[in-house]
């Protein structure tokens, strides 16, 4: 039988991988990982995502070798390499076709083409699969024939076509006749600004990711809808970085979901479908990708923000980063961030409200930042996550919704213990204290007073929205 070649990307996985079980049906699979070091920069990666990911790649080579597949690993620094890089190895191994599982942002688009138009000029077959998302961007549409806008109407189609078909998972390949071929060791790590996080905090691979959704399902998930939006209660999943690199499926994720709530998604319990909820948004950032491309390019989904007077104060940017705005909570999440390479979802919002409407800077200087950091930074979902808050993108919150950050300091951390373990300084701080500290109580602890008065960022910015045209 002819070999096949498997091209994994942001698919690191041997279970329920769609183009992983397509071409171990048609014969032997030699699988290559390919590193793109520069290109991940250049995207603005940073050590803590680059980490998780190298890990992941030595999870799956060990996961590959149980099926006598090799894994073959190229250094080749930036996606143009890929198409002559794939060619090569094509032809050094008599491989009959290649097979990948799609990427969806813009740049990801364009590297599968070009490979598809090398391979294809050599009479080498191409196949890519739909596996990250349940419908193809482009499957789903409104009455009009576009893409949707807005989340809730593309959740109402989503649940509406969602079937037993698109929900199974895929097979798991087996054990081949071993190949002539050795795997290869992971290429040497590129040179980044940053230390990555504590490896410990994520371990990578697929058995990681089965193991936190199981925990996930047993002890937390009927608690989702309540639990959420505490972030000094472990109330979500912590799945995000292995659905980023694709260490587990979505449909792994819906079959269980579905198996603990009498096989139903949009209705039953309500920890489960608020889950399953956010599972539908991360599609839907993938399908605005492809729906609306200038997204990629840096530019707002709502074209008349374009004209924001975005405020240049570096000063203020420092503060923010580091945790020194004076707002405890947003300090804190930011602090988390820095230390884990994670924050609360919660907090995520309130970070970006805060950098977007309190201080007014470019939501493209805070999406830059967290993609740096984060361990599960991924273009769409982050994209899509920092135009919502600066109502500059889908479904974005109205210019005029912005978090009172002590409001929600009270709110969702009550006791100020999140704060507490971010902010040693407040730790001795009576709890009630903690949210907006008195300066007379700080007894010489070194934290700032607030960069910002809230009532008086919020009328800046509503003045500054107020200001668009939208001709």
């Amino acid at each position: 039988m002819a070999r096949q070649l498997m091209w994994f990307r942001s698919d690191l996985r041997t279970l329920d991988n769609t183009a992983l079980a397509a071409a171990a049906r048609r014969g032997p699979v030699i699988a290559v990982f390919l590193h793109c070091g520069d290109q991940w920069r250049e995207h603005g990666h940073g050590a803590n995502k680059i980490d998780f990911l190298r890990r992941g790649v030595e999870a799956l080579a060990e996961a590959l070798a149980g099926f006598d597949i090799p894994l073959l690993q190229r250094d080749i620094g930036r996606f143009d390499a890929a198409p002559e890089t794939l060619l090569a190895l094509a032809r050094e191994h008599h491989i009959d076709a290649l097979h990948f599982n799609r990427e969806y942002p813009l740049d990801e688009r364009h590297r599968d083409e070009a490979v598809a138009r090398t391979l294809g000029e050599a009479d080498i077959a191409v196949h890519g699969y739909t596996d990250a998302v349940a419908f193809e961007p482009g499957e789903l549409l409104t009455g009009q024939g576009h893409y949707y806008s807005v989340f809730t109407p593309f959740a109402k189609a989503w649940h509406r076509q969602i079937d037993a078909q698109r929900l199974a998972l895929r097979d798991t390949p087996d054990a081949q006749t071993r190949l002539s071929l050795e795997r290869e060791p992971l290429p040497e790590a590129p040179a980044c600004d940053d230390t990555a996080v504590d490896a410990t905090l994520w371990p990578a691979g697929q058995e990681a990711a089965a193991d936190r959704l199981e925990r996930f399902l047993r002890y937390r998930v009927r608690h989702y809808d309540e639990q959420r939006n505490f972030p000094e209660t472990r109330g979500t999943s912590e799945l995000s970085p292995y659905l980023a690199l694709g260490m587990i499926s979505h449909r792994q994720c819906l079959q269980a979901a579905m198996a603990e709530n009498g096989g139903h998604l949009a209705d039953g319990d309500r920890g489960l479908t608020s889950w399953v909820n956010e599972l539908v948004w991360r599609e839907f950032y993938q399908h605005i990708v492809v729906g609306y491309p200038d997204v990629c390019r840096h530019r707002p989904f709502q074209q008349h923000t374009e004209q924001l007077a975005w405020r240049d104060d570096e000063t203020a940017f420092a503060a923010w980063c580091e945790g020194r705005t004076g707002y405890p909570l947003v300090d804190a999440a930011m602090r988390q961030l820095v230390q884990t390479g994670w924050m609360h979802n919660r907090l995520r919002m309130l970070v970006a409200m805060f950098l977007t409407k309190h201080l007014l800077i470019d939501w493209r200087q805070g999406e830059t930042f967290f993609l740096r950091h984060l361990v599960d930074g991924e273009f769409a979902a982050n994209n899509g996550g920092w135009q919502w808050a600066a109502s500059t993108g889908t479904d974005a919150a109205p210019y005029f919704r912005i978090f009172n950050p002590t409001t929600q300091a009270r709110r969702f951390d009550p006791d100020g213990r999140f704060i507490a373990d971010y902010l040693p300084e407040l730790a001795d701080l009576p709890a009630k204290a903690r949210h907006a500290p008195p300066r007379d109580a700080l007894n010489g602890h070194d934290y700032p007073a607030p960069i910002v008065d809230h009532k008086a960022a919020r009328a800046r910015a509503l003045d500054a929205f107020k200001a668009l045209s939208r001709d």
